[in-house]
């Protein structure tokens, strides 16, 4: 079992999409888990649907989502303070001595990020970089393991199969509980899977298909 899982994403609402099953699953075997999160996400484009966040309310509102969810799944929340898409020009070097900071304070056995160059966002890609480094530069006895989440649609054939394959469906309305704190985010990520009326009658079987299973593939040092 697990001593204590990190999980290092760039903005609020990656947790809850890319990992929340993993994270519920985690916490019910009774391993803490805590989440840096390293920006508000406020430079995100989707301002609710329909619409009541501005450029002005959408950091505060963001936070205030990330903290909900953080809640639901039952973990710790440290916000890392960077900027929304400004990761890629952060120096790299900075940011992963940052990371080991927090990492050998903390002391967990297994660290989740974007898989670099596979996480579709630039701020995915650098921020996973600077984790997959921060624990590179620890001493090899005291490294955490590292899971990265590849999110391209090219990973499969260019890394092979993930390791690590996640069944989340049975964590399924906890993970969909996550998502849903994320209010500005959410509706239009999923309204764009599906333009019908319908919606919301095949709202979770539809999710369910997509966001069934969490991959991560075990990063080699």
């Amino acid at each position: 079992m697990e001593k204590h899982v990190v999980v290092i994403y760039p903005h609020p609402d990656d947790e809850s999409f890319g990992a929340a099953g993993t994270i519920a699953k985690f916490r019910e075997q009774g391993v803490p888990v805590t989440y840096l999160c390293g920006s508000l996400g406020e430079m995100g484009r989707n301002m609710g649907n329909p619409t009541f966040a501005n450029r002005e309310t959408l950091p505060e509102i963001r936070k205030k989502e990330l903290i909900e969810a953080c809640k639901i799944l039952d973990m710790e929340l440290v916000m890392l303070g960077y900027r929304d898409k400004t990761l890629e020009y952060e120096d790299r070097n900075e940011v992963a001595v940052h990371l080991k900071g927090i990492i050998e304070e903390i002391e967990p056995s297994l660290v989740i990020t974007h898989y670099p160059e596979h996480g579709v966002h630039p701020d995915h890609n650098a921020l996973g970089a600077a984790a997959v480094e921060a624990v590179r530069l620890m001493e090899p006895e005291k490294r955490p393991t590292v899971w990265a989440q590849a999110i391209t649609n090219t990973h499969i054939e260019e890394l092979g199969n993930p390791e690590v394959i996640n069944d989340v469906r049975d964590n399924f309305d906890k993970k969909m509980d996550a998502i849903l704190c994320h209010q500005s985010q959410a509706n239009g990520v999923i309204r764009s899977w599906n333009q019908s009326e319908g919606l919301d009658n095949d709202l979770k079987e539809e999710a369910k298909k997509r966001l069934g299973y969490e991959s991560f593939y075990i990063w080699k040092y």
